[in-house]
C-alpha cells in the first residue's frame, strides 16, 4: 500500500487584534502555491482544516469561527514607497472556498511584526528602541496601511499593558492607520447616498447606510429589525431565522452596492459585504461579564462576519464604523448623536472600542482620508505546518 508523506511549510501562528491566523512568507510556500490559483487555495484549505462538515477544524489549524479561520501571505513589496505586500484569505469553514475579496483589519496588527521578524524590513529601519513604521500594501483592496510597531532592544515588543476588549490578556499597543480606506476604486457611498431605502423581501424596506470603507458594510437600525443593539452572540447565532434574515439583508444590500449582479452570488462571496446594526447607547453586560455603561459609550454596534454575529468587532468593520460616524447623516452618525466627530467610542459584544477617522467633502462627494485604531498582536507559535503532500 502506497501513501504520500506530509510536507512541512514554514509558518507562524499569530494573533492580531481579536483574530488569529496562519502567516506565511510567499517565498516559503511550495512553488505551485506561490501564484494565485487552485493549488494555493487547496494548500491553505488543508492547513486550516476546511471544508469541515463537523464545523470543528479538528484536523487543521483553524478555530472553526470567522475570527480564527484565516490565512495571510506576506512578501517584500513591489509597490513604490511600501515595505511589504499583505494578502489575506478568509477560509470558509464548511465549504472548499477561500474569499480573497477583502482585508482583515484585526490581522493587520500582526503584519508589521511578522515582516520585521522575517527579514522583510531592512535592518537599518528598525530602531533599538521606539517604533518601527511599516508601510503595508494591502493587496486585496490595493490600499496603504501604516503600522507603528513597538520595538525594545532591537526586537518587536509583544508584551505590554494595552487592553483590548475581546482579547483575554494585555499586550503591547500597535497603532494602525488605514489611508484612504475605500475598498478598491469604488466611491465611499456606492449609491451616492448616505442613507438609502433598502428593499429586503420578507423583511421590508429598511433605512440603510451602505459604505465602502475598510470593507463594504451595510448598516441598519437595530430597532427596525427588532433588536436593541445590546445582543450577544447567542441571541443571534442560535436563531436560524435571524441568521437567514441577516443573510438576505446582506445579499440584497450587496446587489444595491454593485458588488453582485444577483443575490445568488452572495453565497460565493461570504466575506463581503458585512452587515451590522446600530443603536444609541444603552447599559448592557458584555460577554465577559463586564458592565458597560451607556454614559461611557456613544453608540452600540453589532456586526456579522461569515454568517455569524462576531464576538467583538472586525477591524475592517471598525474602519467602516469610524468612517460612517465622521460623516453627518449616516445611520451610524445619527445613532451616535449626529454631531461632527473625528472619533467614536462604541460598544460591541465583548466590550468597547474607540476608533477615529478624518472625512472631507469635495464637490459634494465624501472622502475618508484616514481611519485610525489601536490593536495588539502576538506570536502564538512558529515553526512548520504540515500537510499531506497530495493535498494541493
Amino acid at each position: 500500500m502506497t501513501h504520500t508523506p506530509q510536507i512541512r511549510v514554514p509558518a507562524t501562528y499569530m494573533r492580531g487584534g481579536t483574530s488569529k491566523g496562519v502567516f506565511f512568507k510567499l517565498s516559503d510556500l511550495p512553488e505551485t502555491a506561490q501564484q494565485p490559483g487552485p493549488a494555493r487555495d487547496a494548500l491553505l484549505l488543508r492547513v486550516i482544516g476546511s471544508p469541515d462538515p463537523y464545523g470543528k477544524h479538528t484536523d487543521g489549524m483553524g478555530g472553526a469561527t470567522s475570527s480564527t479561520s484565516k490565512t495571510v501571505i506576506l512578501s517584500k513589496s513591489d509597490s513604490p514607497d511600501h515595505d511589504v505586500d499583505y494578502l489575506f484569505g478568509q477560509v470558509s469553514i464548511d465549504k472548499p472556498f477561500i474569499d480573497w475579496s477583502g482585508n482583515c483589519g484585526n490581522l493587520t496588527a500582526a503584519v508589521g511584526a511578522f515582516a520585521i521578524n522575517n527579514g522583510l524590513i531592512d535592518a537599518a529601519r528598525i530602531p533599538a528602541n521606539g517604533h518601527c513604521t511599516v508601510r503595508i500594501w494591502q493587496a486585496n483592496i490595493e490600499k496603504t496601511i501604516v503600522a507603528h510597531i513597538p520595538v525594545t532592544n532591537g526586537a518587536v515588543q509583544e508584551t505590554g499593558d494595552f487592553e483590548l476588549d475581546g482579547v483575554t490578556f494585555p499586550a503591547a499597543e500597535v497603532q494602525i492607520e488605514f489611508m484612504d480606506p475605500a475598498d478598491g476604486e469604488g466611491a465611499i457611498f456606492p449609491t451616492g447616498n448616505v442613507v438609502d431605502d433598502l428593499e429586503v423581501p420578507g423583511v421590508g424596506t429598511l433605512k440603510a447606510t451602505m459604505i465602502n470603507a475598510g470593507i463594504p458594510t451595510i448598516f441598519v437600525n437595530a430597532g427596525d429589525i427588532g433588536y436593541t443593539g445590546t445582543e450577544l452572540q447567542g441571541a443571534i447565532n442560535e436563531d436560524t431565522r435571524a441568521l437567514a434574515m441577516f443573510e438576505t439583508i446582506r445579499a440584497h444590500g450587496g446587489v444595491k452596492m454593485g458588488l453582485y449582479q444577483h443575490v445568488d452570488e452572495a453565497q460565493q462571496r461570504q466575506h463581503t459585504p458585512k452587515v451590522a446594526f446600530v443603536a444609541p447607547p444603552k447599559d448592557y453586560t458584555a460577554s465577559s461579564g463586564k458592565a458597560i455603561k451607556a454614559s461611557d459609550i456613544e453608540l452600540l454596534v453589532r456586526a456579522l462576519s461569515m454568517g455569524k454575529l462576531h464576538h467583538a468587532m472586525m477591524g475592517t468593520a471598525a474602519v467602516a464604523i469610524a468612517s460612517a460616524a465622521a460623516i453627518p447623516g449616516t445611520l451610524v452618525n445619527l445613532a451616535a448623536g449626529g454631531d461632527d466627530r473625528t472619533s467614536v467610542h462604541f460598544g460591541h459584544p465583548s466590550g468597547t472600542l474607540r476608533v477615529g477617522a478624518e472625512a472631507s467633502q469635495v464637490d459634494g462627494a465624501w472622502n475618508v482620508d484616514k481611519a485610525v485604531m489601536s490593536r495588539s498582536a502576538r506570536i502564538l507559535m512558529e515553526g512548520w505546518v504540515r500537510v499531506p503532500g497530495d493535498a494541493f
